[in-house]
């Protein structure tokens, strides 16, 4: 009942681990593993979208992205205080003018600029973090703050209030593609619209119109490379994210593993691998409470084993018994098992030889191969040289026991490649010296 008992809450604990898992899963919260500082750097084009006076425009007309310029740089610090969300501070510079050629006016306009933005991992707060792989996405809004200053030369003089400075801001939308480079490398494209609701300038330096006075609006396109600071060796926007509650969780399902490994029993005898001092006994046959096949007598040879062999030697008319005996040895039940690099046989496994010492003294007639087996860690010569070892030590002891070495051949296994190496239960059944009857 205790068994039973024990069996059921094992599986009950199963089933709350995987439903807590999936419940984690829609739910993740941040770590304070990642790298939450980011320095970005990048250059590109950026275009005064409006307010222009007539006769004065940034774009070439007769071209499909009007000529790229390389007018805008940007360098920006960057903090996650969560995996998904963060801010960034960034320093810009702005020229805006006119494209040679597009038939615009000559003008200029420059603006150093400051921005406080809040950021958004959106490929995480999507989900599809994993499966974008190196790629990653980002978007970010806040407030830009500009000094415009006019470069714009004109005859008139003042009309394009040339050296003339004013405070200007608005807000900014973007969004940012990502390439992971390197672990802490990405490469980055970034779409910025700026759209200001203090500015009294065109762009090209004069006063805009009363209907278009405190409303801008440029954008721009810049390229760039962000590098990720902190202790883990993975950029912040790549690296994988648990939190404290993921961490127990899989702490439980270690535990709810480590019970099912102790409530396995390998060789099916009702008997526990954690309780069973001899998980290598032979299926059918009675065992104690401890898993060791139960020998009342005390002579080595399990009492229901040596009963059946008892029973064919005195009915060896019976050559049903016989055979099944000798298919008892040939099938590996009759085993006797050996420690990591050790040719002894352990104390408890010595029931192997006593029972083929009485097979042996009760059919004289009989020849017998001994077999040498090893597990698969470690060197295959070495390996092949212990299984020797092993299958010489068990004939020396049956050789002093009375039994002609002439009906005994050595015969080397080696290596036993049948169960998973990284098993040490498994490994112990492995380690062996069986027997064939010829």
């Amino acid at each position: 009942m205790k068994k039973i008992t024990l069996l059921s809450l094992v599986l009950a604990s199963s089933a709350a681990l995987n439903a807590q898992k999936k419940e984690v899963a829609k739910d993740t919260v941040a770590s304070s593993e990642f790298n939450r500082w980011t320095i970005e750097a990048s250059v590109g084009q950026a275009k005064g979208v409006k307010p222009y006076s007539p006769g004065y425009f940034s774009s070439d007309p007769g071209t499909f992205f009007g000529k790229p310029q390389a007018n805008s740089f940007a360098l920006a610090g960057r903090y996650m205080f969560s995996p998904n969300f963060g801010f960034k501070g960034a320093l810009h510079f702005e020229e805006i003018r006119n494209i040679k050629g597009n038939g615009s006016l000559p003008f200029k306009m420059q603006q150093f600029g400051v921005s406080i933005q809040g950021v958004v991992n959106l490929s995480r707060l999507f989900g599809i973090q994993e499966s974008l792989n190196r790629f990653g996405l980002l978007a970010h809004a806040g407030i830009k703050i500009d000094a415009m200053t006019s470069k714009t030369k004109n005859i008139v003089e003042n009309d394009h209030n040339y050296n003339v400075t004013e405070w200007n801001g608005g807000l900014v939308v973007g969004i940012t593609p990502q390439f992971r480079i390197t672990n802490r490398l990405a490469a980055m494209l970034d779409i910025t619209v700026q759209n200001n609701y203090r500015q009294h300038f065109n762009w090209d330096g004069t006063y805009a119109d009363i209907t278009n006075n405190l409303n801008g609006q440029m954008i721009s396109g810049t390229i760039g490379l962000s590098y990720s600071f902190g202790a883990n060796d993975m950029h912040g926007d790549w690296a994988t994210i648990r939190d404290k509650k993921s961490e127990e969780i899989e702490a439980l399902g270690k535990r709810v593993d480590e019970m099912e490994t102790m409530m396995n029993d390998t060789d099916k005898d009702g008997v526990p691998d954690y309780l069973d001092q001899e998980n290598n006994s032979v299926a059918g046959v009675a065992v104690d409470t401890r898993g060791k096949m139960v020998d009342m007598n005390r002579n080595g040879v399990p009492d229901e084993l040596e009963r059946y062999v008892d029973k064919s030697t005195k009915e060896i008319s019976e050559k049903s018994n016989v055979d099944m005996v000798k298919k008892l040895i040939n099938e590996g039940y009759v085993t006797t098992y050996f420690d990591t690099n050790k040719s002894t046989p352990t104390n408890v496994s010595t029931e192997g030889i006593d029972f083929m010492l009485t097979y042996l003294r009760n059919f004289p007639e009989a020849k017998i191969d001994i077999i040498g087996h090893a597990d698969e860690i470690g060197p295959s010569a070495y390996n092949n040289s212990l299984a020797n070892k092993r299958a010489e030590a068990v004939k020396a002891i049956l050789v002093k026991a009375g039994i002609s070495a002439d009906r005994m051949n050595v015969v080397v296994q080696g290596e036993d490649t049948s169960v998973d190496p990284n098993s040490d239960g498994a490994r112990k059944l492995v380690r062996r010296v069986t027997f064939r009857v010829k």
